[in-house]
């Protein structure tokens, strides 16, 4: 597919990505990572004692798992490389608790050529939590491709 193609996608979904499990050990792992080791996040059981009844995701963890849902459920157009512009637009809807399970539902926004070879696509992004109403999170990502 050519960067071109996309912009007859414009409104459209363009990808659901496959469910992901959240569980602690992804989350701990996250943890370390990012040094946060807030109680709810880290410890199952001063976390039974919350509103959650249980460890919850960090709201970054959550974000930071639109790469793999991406490139797990959008057609990569043929590119030399494509880059993270950023974000419009985050809101943290809902708390993953652990052993969930996430899924991305990709809907592309814009795509533009702002120079020659060089195109920008704004993708919503709506994390569904497997089992609940209201989602994890709705996302405007900015995507920079370099063909």
């Amino acid at each position: 597919m050519q960067l071109q193609d996309l912009t007859a996608k414009i409104g459209e979904t363009i990808g659901t990505s496959d469910w992901f499990l959240i569980d602690q050990a992804r989350i701990n792992a996250f943890a370390d990572t990012t040094e946060d080791h807030q109680f709810i996040h880290v410890n199952p059981e001063m976390a039974k004692a919350t509103p959650f009844g249980g460890t919850i995701a960090h709201g970054f963890l959550t974000l930071s798992m639109l790469a793999a849902m991406s490139d797990n459920a959008v057609e990569k157009p043929a590119v030399k490389m494509s880059v993270n512009y950023g974000f419009d637009k985050i809101r943290f809807l809902n708390f993953v608790k652990s052993d969930k399970r996430i899924r991305g539902h990709f809907k592309l926004l814009e795509m533009a050529e702002k120079r020659p070879g060089q195109w920008q696509q704004k993708l919503e992004i709506t994390v569904e939590i497997e089992g609940e109403e209201k989602p994890a999170l709705i996302a405007e990502w900015i995507v920079q491709h370099f063909a």
